[in-house]
């Protein structure tokens, strides 16, 4: 049975108004404080409930990555903005493209900044969005929706899905017409809000860890780590500088003037600096090895 997205919201978990906050205009600072803590709380055990769907949307995912697909996803207002950041983050954190990891948010880039509240609405822009983006057969499509009703989010995920995209479906309510749209359904049911419908909240911190699971165990799987340490990091500031030099120190036991130096010759490319290090070679013969190991780092090293 299809699900109408425009339903009445009143049946929704996430718009329900929960009798234990029913005071908060009259609590302290402090306990108000105490109050939305421990509501906060309950939301990685919602996230644990879902894992078995999770960790299935990541290895089918990582799966299309894996031969060169992309990592889309789609939202509008606050699950739209959580998607831009966390695909904005993967390029100076793992070295990908910003065409590998890469948000769609309804009303486009001015939404991230500006409430644009009647584009979730606009079911046509979101399927123009998703052939503007050439999403294919390769692509996952990782639809957001805290209400799991958007039209713009379910459009899209519908649209992606006939493309061949593989689809998934975020939301934070049972029996969503997301869940039905997408091939990989993730419901995390986080229940009422603190301040009822404000799905920035708990909703939110709920879709925020799990596109960091998303995000980095693809990654992982990709070979953008070597154990826990970042070496596909883009050292573009101090910090990420000191942070590439101590990883090479790291892994290779160099002393800082070495690993320092190493960077410098390979373009401070971590994982290039490394394989030099520990195996001798010169930066054309590191970039060879890492080349030949598909970019794993492991690989290159001949370690197991």
């Amino acid at each position: 049975m299809t699900v109408d997205p425009r339903a009445p919201l009143a049946h929704l978990a996430t718009e329900a108004a929960d009798p234990r906050f029913a005071g908060i205009d009259r609590m302290s600072v402090a306990d108000l404080a105490a109050t939305m803590n421990d509501a906060d709380a309950s939301v990685p055990r919602a996230v644990g409930r879902a894992l078995p769907e999770i960790s299935a949307a990541i290895e089918a995912a990582a799966a299309r990555m894996k031969a060169g697909g992309r990592l889309v996803y789609v939202g509008a207002g606050t699950p739209g903005r959580l998607g831009v950041l966390d695909a904005s983050e993967c390029p100076p954190t793992y070295g990908t493209s910003p065409e590998q990891v890469f948000g769609i948010i309804a009303g486009g880039p001015s939404a991230l900044l500006s409430a644009c509240e009647g584009a979730e609405d606009d079911e046509d822009a979101a399927a123009a969005a998703i052939d503007d983006a050439g999403v294919g057969p390769l692509d996952t499509v990782l639809g957001i929706a805290s209400s799991g009703r958007t039209p713009f989010v379910i459009a899209a995920v519908r649209h992606a899905r006939g493309l061949g995209a593989l689809t998934v479906g975020l939301s934070c309510n049972a029996g969503t017409p997301l869940s039905e749209a997408a091939e990989h359904p993730i419901e995390v049911l986080v229940g009422p809000e603190v301040v009822s419908g404000s799905t920035r909240l708990k909703a939110g911190t709920a879709q925020k860890l799990v596109l960091n699971m998303f995000s980095t165990i693809i990654m992982v799987q990709l070979g953008k780590t070597y154990g826990n340490l970042m070496v596909d990091v883009k050292p573009t500031n101090d910090k990420l500088r000191e942070r590439a030099v101590r990883i090479v120190r790291a892994i290779t036991g160099a002393a800082r003037p070495e690993a320092v130096a190493a960077l410098s010759a390979n373009d401070h490319n971590v994982k290039q600096a490394v394989v030099a290090l520990r195996l001798g070679v010169s930066p054309a013969e590191a970039a060879a090895r890492l080349a030949a190991g598909g970019g794993r780092l492991r690989d290159a090293l001949g370690e197991a």
